[in-house]
């Protein structure tokens, strides 16, 4: 579900990306009484979510696909703060260095995916469902459904955005009524997913659920681990068996317009389409001026061996995991700075 430039104006990408920068302080002011052990947790987790993000998963009888999303499980793990701020972590990296989602349209991309699952579907719905007793039936219940809404909001959100923006060739109407049902079978996947990693977490180190102090099961060293591990398999390898068929967005556009992607001559859009095409050293994942792969069902093998993407994957991962800590040890460090300075006075 990541917007492109060609869907969102000037003004609707300048308006979003001033939200989002306003919600990232926010959560960077609030996220400073985040515990200590959230850190190496925050980049860890940035790392898996964008190496999960590359997978994505066929929707039956549809001709679509759809992918993690991820801000709901960083909410969870994390708490809505630092959720956010390493959702917004992912996209940034995908943006510049991969070209996945417009440089435009990042602040759409981080406030359709991370505001409405850390500050709207998190506490409003997982948290109310869940309560202060977790439990495997209320977990999988909460996360199932927050998982679905949250999908719905963000797809709407993708629909309004891009009405507003005046691509009159997409209809609200029709647009909306391809994005919502596509989306409600992505959110399926997406909730089934999340809350199996959600009690996975949950039955080996409970207080990271709960958000206690308290230390309970295995060592929070071995969650980060695991996922670090599953972060390098996901990226590296699984990432070949991604289907090949369009997302959720492109698939609607595809079904209104007859192309996936749709096309701007904006001086600002063809500017930082530039930009982007400098920065972006893995585009689409691959390397640069690589041999295209031909379509699914016309000579590609599958799974797709592709060393750009093992290398994307890993490079990308560990890009992210080094911006969300940095972003997580930033945050420690200004409030190790505030303590002190309240300390003197």
């Amino acid at each position: 579900m990541h917007m492109a430039d060609a869907l969102i104006s000037p003004a609707v990408g300048a308006g979003m990306w001033a939200a989002t920068t306003g919600i990232a302080l926010y959560s960077i002011k609030k996220v400073q009484y985040m515990e200590n052990h959230k850190v190496p947790l925050m980049a860890v987790m940035g790392a898996f979510v964008f190496a999960a993000q590359m997978i994505n998963f066929s929707i039956p009888g549809t001709g679509s696909s759809g992918h993690l999303g991820g801000g709901l499980l960083l909410a969870i793990l994390l708490g809505p703060y630092a959720g956010f701020l390493t959702m917004a972590s992912v996209l940034i990296i995908q943006a510049l260095f991969f070209a996945d989602g417009g440089l435009l349209a990042l602040g759409c991309n981080i406030f359709n995916l991370g505001f409405y699952s850390c500050f709207i579907i998190y506490p409003l719905i997982y948290r109310l469902i869940v309560n202060k007793k977790p439990s495997t039936a209320r977990l999988f219940t909460g996360t199932l459904i927050a998982a679905v809404i949250g999908l719905q909001l963000g797809a709407f959100s993708v629909v309004l955005e891009t009405v507003v923006s005046g691509r009159t060739e997409l209809p609200f109407s029709t647009f909306v009524m391809l994005m919502q049902p596509i989306h409600l079978a992505i959110g399926i996947v997406e909730g089934l997913v999340t809350a199996s990693i959600v009690a996975f977490v949950w039955q080996a180190r409970p207080e990271i659920i709960e958000h206690t102090s308290s230390a309970r099961g295995i060592s929070v060293s071995r969650i980060l681990a695991a996922f670090a591990l599953a972060a390098i398999l996901t990226g590296g390898v699984l990432s070949w068996f991604a289907s090949t068929r369009p997302d959720g967005l492109e698939w609607s556009i595809a079904k209104i317009s007859g192309q996936e992607q749709l096309e701007s001559n904006g001086t600002i859009h063809k500017v930082l389409a530039a930009v982007q095409a400098k920065v972006a050293f893995l585009p689409d994942y691959s390397f640069k001026n690589s041999p295209e792969l031909p379509a699914a069902g016309h000579g590609q093998q599958w799974p797709a061996v592709n060393g750009g993407t093992s290398f994307a994957g890993l490079i990308g991962g560990i890009m992210t995991l080094l911006l969300a800590g940095l972003a997580g040890i930033s945050i420690m460090y200004i409030k190790k700075l505030r303590k002190a300075k309240v300390f003197v006075e």
